[in-house]
Formats: structure tokens, C-alpha cells, sequence
């Protein structure tokens, strides 16, 4: 209706992008569209559409795109940008103040300057349109004859990631930090241990985790992992879990052990809905927010905390936490980080305890209760993994609930939606939600097999290739056949905060063709990874996703598959769980398990277990000892 009202009344559209957790996005609604003057102005020039860009990405990819095409630098959010009534953005900005200041223009005054360009140089704005539109042409990939592919290309992302590593604090740059959990995988995989190891050694301890509920925040403002922006996202917390279980396969450590204990708690205590039709789903975000400050439901005043801990407890958690140093938020509070180990780690974690007891009491920052498919398949491949790697059944019941939820309120007539709030889902599914998805499900089902995931693992793989996939070029499109057209159809291939669509499609139809045997998923895979494989090759950053995807195409993961009576088929199962085989798929599928496809399909033998060992399209005997199966899995081809 939006759409229509402009191209009728000849009005451009101000679009603004926010989302919930978004401290300036908060700022700008505040101080401008609640105020019945401003929103005259707007009203009076413009068609306004204010868009939540995690329930819409499509739009929020393109416009951010945009801005960086018009503006010369990179966006944000609050996104603003003004469009003709096509949809075809013509100025752009972030931020802005009701009131000049900062060097920047007063919002009111800016919209009245953009409506007399409107009017006045219409022509100006329509032959800066067709360059954008080339420039957005540009963007997509072109694949070109690649040949065979090269482990090089690999090898030049993993030392564009040591060039850029902090080996004294962890992560990659200076300031701010991210967790990259992407890249963090890709080292761990090719053993770049290191990088992964220090880093979340380094988050583990930094004021980046909750060292008190559990969990991460968004990044650190700082180089040291001190001060985070405040605001806590699902898609975060659900790979940085599955990594934590891998660091703790490769180094046992107790700290990556208890941080995965802890955010897993608290992923099920805060993020998953136990209301009636919504029991199972995770929500989305925290706020950074409350009582109108960011962070104030996280920070300590001393005195405060002196007065919940015995003498005994103070000195240990003052220690440990800094609270013995000068303050390290805004000058006058303090951020739990841990500066040294603890000396006495049942003391401190009593005095933890009671914190959070009391933390429990303050205003609670605000939460955004709506369901997106991508943001839980994050979490539920997380959760599962976690859940298999420790030996924790809530956790795999909790990961199922989220994916019972999505296929009951989400899957409709053989399609996703992508958002569901209120009773209501919405909004046609995009590449991210399909390809996360199907990820997911193959996680489940290496931690519990349900023969029902996998029809539907194959159910959202073959809408992926008949909605999404480019067959002229290779790839796949942000959205689908069906999705309403927009003023351009992206196919991201970088990994942004989360890991590119384009990437786990390609990693996970490789594995689903190996369990099927159904070419049309590797085939898909390898058109995928042919067309942005000279981007991959000729700028190495970014694509560690793809670059995960690139190394199972040419070294082919393992699948086994154990057969035999249920109870040792599962302690094989879960032993096997204790090792780090990334390279390896494992289904625990007793005797009686019945309609599997022909990769899983496996005859009865004699012996407690027999486990089917194959190397792409190289099959072991089976083998019935554990220990020489074992050896086997570990083999590098």
C-alpha cells in the first residue's frame, strides 16, 4: 500500500532500518518520528516506511549497499534513505539528530532539502539511479573456468587471517572486536589452532561474556575485550556455542567448558519461549538498553557489591574481576573481566552466584520476542552440537523443541516463513533460513537420527534449488522465485556477522548428497563453489564459510554409519562425540531403524556394532572394533 500511495501521489519514500536492540535506532524514533512536528515534515514530503531489518534482509542488503554506493562509506543502522517511488535510492545517511549538530544536518531540515531535489533535479536523481543500477550489476559474482580448485586459495585466507590476528588479546584488527565465529572455524578445522584457541580464551575472560548469566554480547568496544557494546543476539551466541565444544574437544579446557555450560543456560533461561503456542522458539535479541542506559543492567557500583559478599567473597571476586582496580566503565562503574584466574574458584563462583541473584532484581533489559527461522537454526545446530560433544540431553531437547516449533508454525504447504511474533508468522523465507535450516538438521540428526529430519532436510533442499538457485550462472539468490521483486536481487558469497547463505548451501547440500546419494545437491554445491571461487581466489577475506565449503569439495567429508543393537550403537555414538572429527559425519542408526536412503541403508551383521566407514565414494569394510574404528576416522586421505 506504501508502495502504491507513492507512485500515486509522485512522493519519494523515506525509508528508515532499524531494529530492536539498536541504541541510536532508539534515539532517532525518540527524538524525531514521535515528535508530531518532525513527523509533519515527513508527512508532508514523503511516503515513510520503517522497516525491522531482521525480519526483512533482503531490503536491508540492498540499501546498506546502496549507501555505501552513494555515500562513499559504510552504513549502519538507523539506515536512512530516501527512494523514487520504484524503490530506487537516490541519498542516503544513518543517523541523524533532530538538531544540527556534530557536522550533522538538523532531521527536519534535511527532509525539506531532499524534497526540493525531489522537484527540482529529477533528472539528476534518475541518471544517478542508472549508475547505482550498474554498480549494483557489478556486484554479483561471475564465475569464470576454474579448473581444478586449489588448496592455495585456502592457505592465502588462513594467512590473511594471521596477518590481521592479535596474538597477545585475540581476535583479528584492533578496535572494535567481533567474535567471527566463521573465520574462528575455519582455523580450528585446518589447524590454525591458535588463532581459535587464544581468541575465545581471550572472550571467555573478557567483559564480552556475561560472567554472571552467561552468554556474549554483540563485540567489544575496545581491543582488550573489555567494555562490549551491550546488546546480546541469538545469532551470536548459537555458533560461538558449537566452537566452544569444538575448542574444548581440541584443548580441554575448563574455561571453554564452563562458558559453553553457561551460555547454553543461559539460552534455554532467557531466549527460549515457554508460552503456549510459542513453547520451544528462541528470541531474537537483548537489548543494550535499560532504563534508557546502555548497560546499566550489567555494570557494578564496589560498594554495591562489598555489601552481597561475605569479606572472604569480596576479596576473591575483587581479585579476580578487577573490582580491587580503577573502574573501567564510564570512569565511575565497573564491567566484570577477569584480569587473573581465579584462586579459589568455589569462592568465586559463590559470589558469582549471589550477584546474579541480585542482578536478577534490576530492570531487565528490553528482549525481542519475535522467531526467526535463520537466527534458530544458528542456534538449534549449536545447541545439538554442544549437546553431542558434552553428553547434555536438555540441551538436544531444547535444540528439538526450537525445530518442532519452526515446522509447526513455520513450515506452510511445503515453504518457510521467516518470522513468526504474536501468534503470527509472516513474510516468505530467504536463502539464510533454508541453508541454516538444513545445516541444523544434519546436526540433529548426528546427535538423535529422526528419519522425519531428514525427509525434511530434503524437503527445504529441494525448494532451495527451485526457488533460490541461479542454474544459468551457479548460486543462489538472497530470495526466491516467488519473493516480491525488488529494486535488485542479490547473491551474497562473504560472510557478514553471520556466515553467508551461498556457503552453508554449498556445505550443506555436499553433506546431504553423501547421506541421499542424490547428484542434484552436489552438483548445486559445486556450481556454487565454481562461480565464487575466483573472488575466493583473487581476494582472500571474508569467505571462510566458502572456504569450509571448498575443502569438503575436494577433500570429501566422512560419513559413517553405525549399525547394531541400539544400546552400543549409541556408546559408540557418544564416544565418538568425544573426539574433534569436523571432516566426519556420524549416524548412530540401530537394526530396526527403517526407511533410509541408500548412503544410510546399511545391512544387518553380525556383532554388537559394525561401523561403515566412507571417504567420499571410497567405502571401508565394515569394522567391529571400536578402537581400529576409531584410528580410521582419524586418518587423514
Amino acid at each position: 500500500e506504501a508502495l502504491e500511495a507513492a507512485k500515486r501521489e509522485d512522493k519519494p519514500i523515506l525509508l528508515s532500518i532499524g531494529y530492536s536492540a539498536c541504541h541510536w535506532c532508539h534515539v532517532m524514533a525518540h527524538e524525531s518520528f514521535e515528535d508530531p512536528a518532525v513527523a509533519q515534515v515527513m508527512n508532508r514530503h514523503f511516503v515513510n516506511v520503517k522497516v525491522d531489518r531482521e525480519e526483512r534482509p533482503d531490503l536491508d542488503q540492498i540499501y546498506q549497499a546502496a549507501h555505501q554506493m552513494i555515500a562513499q562509506r559504510p552504513g549502519g543502522w538507523p539506515l536512512t534513505m530516501f527512494l523514487t517511488p520504484q524503490g530506487a535510492p537516490f541519498f542516503g545517511g544513518t543517523y541523524f539528530p533532530k538538531q544540527s549538530r556534530h557536522g550533522l544536518p538538523g532531521f527536519p531540515d534535511l527532509c525539506e532539502r531532499i524534497a526540493a531535489i525531489w522537484r527540482e533535479k529529477r533528472s539528476e536523481i534518475e541518471t544517478q539511479n542508472a549508475e547505482v543500477a550498474k554498480a549494483f550489476e557489478r556486484t554479483l559474482p561471475r564465475g569464470a573456468e576454474t579448473g581444478e580448485f586449489s588448496p592455495q586459495v585456502i592457505q592465502a585466507m588462513l594467512e590473511n587471517l594471521r596477518a590481521n590476528f592479535d596474538a597477545q588479546l585475540g581476535g583479528f584488527g584492533t578496535s572494535p572486536k567481533f567474535p567471527h565465529p566463521t573465520d574462528l572455524e575455519l582455523c580450528l578445522r585446518e589447524g590454525e589452532r591458535d588463532m581459535t584457541l587464544v581468541t575465545l580464551e581471550r572472550m571467555c575472560e573478557g567483559g564480552i561474556y556475561d560472567h554472571l548469566g552467561g552468554g556474549f554480547c554483540r563485540y567489544s568496544t575496545d581491543a582488550q575485550w573489555m567494555i562490549p557494546h551491550f546488546e546480546k543476539m541469538l545469532y551470536d551466541n548459537g555458533p560461538l556455542l558449537g566452537l566452544l565444544a569444538d575448542a574444548w574437544l581440541v584443548s580441554g579446557s575448563e574455561t571453554f567448558k564452563r562458558c559453553a555450560d553457561e551460555t547454553a543456560g543461559w539460552l534455554m533461561r532467557e531466549m527460549q519461549s515457554r508460552k503456549g503456542e510459542n513453547e520451544g522458539g528462541y528470541y531474537s535479541s537483548l537489548d543494550a538498553d535499560s532504563e534508557h542506559e546502555e548497560g546499566k543492567f550489567y555494570v557494578w557500583d564496589r560498594d554495591e557489591v562489598r555489601a552481597l559478599l561475605s569479606p572472604e567473597e569480596y576479596a576473591a571476586l575483587a581479585s579476580r574481576f578487577g573490582l580491587d582496580r580503577e573502574p573501567n566503565f564510564e570512569g565511575k562503574h565497573w564491567h566484570l573481566h577477569a584480569y587473573v584466574p581465579a584462586e579459589n574458584p568455589p569462592i568465586v563462583d559463590a559470589a558469582r552466584a549471589k550477584l546474579f541473584a541480585a542482578r536478577e532484581k534490576r530492570v531487565r533489559p528490553g528482549r525481542d520476542e519475535k522467531v526467526l527461522v535463520s537466527w534458530n537454526a544458528l542456534a538449534i545446530r549449536g545447541m545439538a552440537h554442544a549437546a553431542r560433544v558434552f553428553g547434555r540431553p536438555e540441551w538436544l531437547s531444547s535444540a528439538r523443541r526450537a525445530s518442532e516449533f519452526i515446522r509447526r508454525e513455520m513450515w506452510r504447504e511445503g515453504r518457510l516463513l521467516a518470522t513468526y511474533k504474536d501468534g503470527r508468522a509472516h513474510l516468505n523465507a530467504y536463502l539464510d533460513d533454508y541453508a541454516y535450516l538444513i545445516a541444523a538438521l544434519l546436526e540433529l540428526m548426528q546427535a538423535d537420527f529422526s528419519a522425519a529430519d531428514l525427509e525434511w532436510a530434503r524437503a527445504l533442499a529441494d525448494v532451495l534449488l527451485a526457488e533460490f538457485e541461479d542454474r544459468r550462472d551457479g548460486g543462489f539468490f538472497f530470495t526466491g522465485e516467488s519473493h516480491e521483486r525488488l529494486f535488485h536481487r542479490p547473491k551474497p558469497g562473504q560472510d557478514q556477522a553471520m556466515p553467508a547463505g551461498n556457503a552453508i548451501a554449498a556445505w550443506s547440500l555436499g553433506r546431504l548428497a553423501y547421506i541421499t546419494e542424490d547428484p542434484r545437491y552436489s552438483q548445486a554445491a559445486e556450481r556454487t563453489l565454481r562461480l565464487f571461487y575466483p573472488a575466493m581466489r583473487d581476494y582472500p577475506a571474508g569467505y571462510a564459510g566458502m572456504a569450509i565449503a571448498l575443502a569438503e569439495q575436494m577433500r570429501p567429508p566422512n560419513l559413517l554409519v553405525l549399525r547394531g543393537r541400539a544400546a552400543e550403537v549409541f556408546r559408540w555414538r557418544d564416544e565418538l562425540a568425544r573426539e574433534y572429527l569436523p571432516e566426519t559425519q556420524i549416524f548412530a542408526l540401530p537394526d530396526d531403524a527403517s526407511g533410509l536412503p541408500a548412503g544410510l541403508a546399511k545391512p544387518a551383521r553380525a556383532g554388537a556394532v559394525n561401523g561403515w566407514l566412507c571417504r567420499g565414494v571410497i567405502c571401508l569394510p565394515p569394522i567391529g572394533d571400536f578402537v581400529q574404528l576409531k584410528a580410521a576416522c582419524k586418518e587423514k586421505t
